[in-house]
């Protein structure tokens, strides 16, 4: 015993024994060392090639991505730096120009032009009136420089299309073919979020420590946390969403301020219950239970269901156990209970479940530990449940920080849907558009300036790589259709 203390010397040192619990085994340290060490040489070496100005009016256009693709509509984004400058980190100063995005149905023939609007350094725009199931190619420029693509070479997908069509030039023409719709009837739109870490200072910190090092909030600034989600809350209304899900890690460590100020921008959706939902994520974790006082009313249980129109949703609370936050997420016992009887009350009604640990992380750049997942016993028993309820089609999770689409082997009629953070490059939202023979799943970066300001400088962290892990591994990992007969479904009054 420690004197004077009443404890066992070996409890105060328990958070870090769990925190060591949950480190990568020798595999998963190897696997991704494969793959890293070569990509940080390239980053290394791209950095070294950054042209010096030899004129004032030079210009850099890079970053290229394909964000968004719908059946009619596609967004892209890429930023304009001036050669030759440094901003502190290695990067050019923004350089502030115009943008235009030339596109049509032949290669050779880019014979339609869409205007970025304002100048900026941090270019979005929006290619609208697109036809169904057709190939476009397109060149993003600035004062008639071709943007460069982001290169994702850890990755098997590319970043600026859904086909290899114009990668490796400087510029392209790149390509991409549009979608089907999902069939039937629009019923309703639901925008799903994640990770907004209310709190936060310094982007990148995994367990306090820099991987290699964080991004920090620009001094005299807005809060990153603060001015991400409030430009996520009004991207999502204007991109038609209905009900906003929120799940988890609302606030990075649970302090009630900040989930106080959570709640206030959250409520720009609407009123909470009916318009907007939440759930717990380990980071909102606290000895006074914060986040029940600011989002659980009665002081009930922080898991839920409710119906919107035919279609159930269901929020867990994924982390109801003790501890440090870096281990294995938990349902407890109690809450799988009502899950798996809930879904055998009612296994055919359509049902979606968010929370915010994933079932299931593949195919991650980084070395995945038990820490990114829920438990595995409990994991499996969810998967169980889902594949007696046929009803349940999607389970919405965050935590990991990226984008990835899995559909679930135990359960293939259910999609795992992991969506990058809000707070951070890429910065936005998964929105959900259901209909009565399918669904949709596009992201959407909040467009406002400043989120983009903060999104082009937050790419940084992780020595660069962050792109390879958060953007998706392909177009597909962050805009998808799967039919399915959701007529059940009436939608919202």
């Amino acid at each position: 015993m420690t004197p004077g203390t009443g404890r066992c010397c070996l409890s105060a040192h328990l958070p870090a024994l769990a925190a060591l619990s949950a480190l990568p085994g020798p595999c998963e340290v190897l696997r991704s060392g494969a793959r890293l060490t070569p990509a940080l040489l390239r980053s290394a070496a791209t950095a070294a090639r950054w042209p010096r100005a030899r004129h004032p009016d030079d210009l850099a256009a890079v970053h290229l991505e394909l964000v968004t693709l719908t059946e009619d509509r596609a967004v892209v984004t890429w930023f304009t730096g001036a050669p030759g400058t440094d901003d502190g980190a290695g990067r050019p100063l923004p350089a502030v120009t115009e943008g235009e995005v030339v596109y049509g149905t032949h290669p050779s023939r880019l014979d339609r032009v869409v205007s970025g609007g304002r100048p900026t350094a941090h270019h979005q725009v929006e290619l609208t009136g697109l036809e169904p199931g057709r190939t476009y190619y397109y060149r993003a420029r600035s004062r008639g420089v071709a943007a460069t693509s982001t290169p994702l070479h850890l990755v098997r997908g590319n970043a600026v299309g859904t086909s290899a069509f114009g990668l490796g030039t400087r510029g392209g023409p790149y390509s991409f073919t549009t979608p089907q719709p999902p069939p039937g009837r629009h019923l309703l739109s639901i925008a799903l979020c994640n990770d907004l870490h209310l709190g936060e200072t310094t982007a990148g910190l995994v367990g306090g420590l820099p991987l290699p090092r964080g991004v920090p909030q620009r001094a005299g600034g807005e809060p990153y946390p603060e001015l991400m989600s409030r430009a996520l809350v009004e991207e999502a209304r204007r991109r038609g969403a209905d009900v906003l899900l929120a799940g988890g890690d609302i606030s990075a460590c649970g302090a009630a301020h900040d989930l106080a100020e959570a709640r206030r921008i959250l409520d720009g959706s609407g009123t909470l219950g009916r318009d907007w939902f939440v759930v717990r994520g380990n980071h909102d974790r606290s000895a006074r239970n914060t986040f029940a006082a600011a989002f659980v009313d009665g002081g009930g249980p922080g898991y839920f269901a409710h119906d919107l129109g035919g279609l159930r949703v269901l929020g867990l609370d994924t982390y109801v156990k003790a501890g440090n936050g870096s281990d294995a997420g938990g349902l407890g016992r109690e809450q799988l209970a009502w899950l798996q009887h809930m879904l055998s009350e009612q296994p055919d009604q359509p049902t979606l479940v968010f929370g915010h640990h994933p079932l299931t992380v593949r195919d991650s750049v980084f070395p995945v530990t038990r820490g990114h997942c829920l438990d595995r016993g409990q994991a499996g028993a969810v998967l169980d449940a889902y594949a007696d309820a046929p009803g349940v089609f999607l389970h919405h999770a965050g935590h990991t920080h990226r984008n990835k689409r899995t559909v679930l082997a135990r359960a293939p009629h259910v999609v795992q849907q992991e969506v990058a953070a809000a707070k951070e490059y890429p910065g936005g939202f998964t929105l959900l558009r259901v209909h009565t023979g399918g669904y949709a799943l596009n992201h959407y970066k909040a467009g406002d300036l400043a989120a983009r300001q903060w999104s082009e400088r937050s790419r940084r962290v992780a020595a660069g790589l962050w792109p390879h892990h958060s953007l998706g591994r392909s177009v597909a990992d962050r805009n998808s259709v799967t039919v399915r007969d959701l007529s059940g479904i009436a939608g919202r009054a």
